[in-house]
C-alpha cells in the first residue's frame, strides 16, 4: 500500500511540477508494488484455506487489496499502450492519483465493515499483540522488501531513464564507456 502512495506522490509531482523524472519514478516503482500486492492476496490465501476453509471471500479487505492490484496493473497497462512517454506519465498520473482512495479503504476496512480479518496487531499507540518471533520475523520481512523494492526501483528507473534517452550523446558516451 506504501508503494502505491509513493509511486501516486511521484506521478503527481510530475503532474504538477512537469518534471520528467518523477513520471520514471512511478513507472519503475509500479512493477515491485504490484508484486508485493500479488505476494500479499497469494499467501494470504494460502493461509486462509487451513484457516477460514476457503481460498477466498468476498472481504472488504480482501477485495479492496485485490482492486489495488488491478490498480497496479491498469497504470502499467495504460502506460505501456501510450506511444509517447511524456503523455503516458500524465495518463498514469491522473489513474495513480484517482487509486490512492483505495489506500485507506484497505487501511480501514477491518474498522468500517465486519469483516474475516482482525484488527491491527501492531500499533504505534500499544505494545504490540504478537509473539515477539512473530514480530521480530515480521520486521525483518518487511524490511527485506523494502530493501528488495527500493533497489529493483532503482535499478529500473536507470532503465527507463537510459531507454528514453537512448538517443542522446551522454548515453552513447556511457554505452562506450561500458565495453
Amino acid at each position: 500500500m506504501f508503494l502505491y502512495v509513493v509511486m501516486a506522490f511521484w506521478a503527481g509531482a510530475g503532474l504538477v511540477f512537469n518534471t520528467r523524472l518523477s513520471g520514471m519514478m512511478a513507472s519503475a516503482l509500479a512493477p515491485s508494488g504490484a508484486l508485493m500486492t500479488f505476494i500479499a492476496l497469494w499467501t494470504g490465501a494460502l493461509w486462509g484455506k487451513p484457516t477460514w476453509g476457503t481460498w477466498w471471500v468476498w472481504d472488504a479487505r480482501l477485495t479492496s487489496e485485490l482492486i489495488l492490484l488491478f490498480l497496479y496493473f491498469g497504470f502499467m497497462a495504460l502506460q505501456a499502450a501510450i506511444d509517447d512517454p511524456r503523455r503516458a506519465d500524465k495518463a498514469g498520473a491522473v489513474l495513480a492519483l484517482t487509486g490512492v482512495v483505495n489506500i485507506p479503504i484497505i487501511y480501514f476496512s477491518v474498522q468500517w465493515w465486519n469483516t474475516l480479518h482482525q484488527g491491527s496487531s501492531v500499533s504505534l499507540k500499544s505494545a504490540p499483540t504478537m509473539a515477539a518471533v512473530m514480530f521480530t520475523g515480521m520486521i525483518v520481512m518487511a524490511l527485506g522488501f523494502w530493501m528488495y523494492s527500493i533497489a529493483a526501483t532503482l535499478l529500473r528507473v536507470r532503465c527507463i531513464i537510459l531507454e528514453r534517452e537512448r538517443r542522446s550523446d551522454w548515453v552513447a558516451q556511457y554505452a562506450r564507456t561500458l565495453n
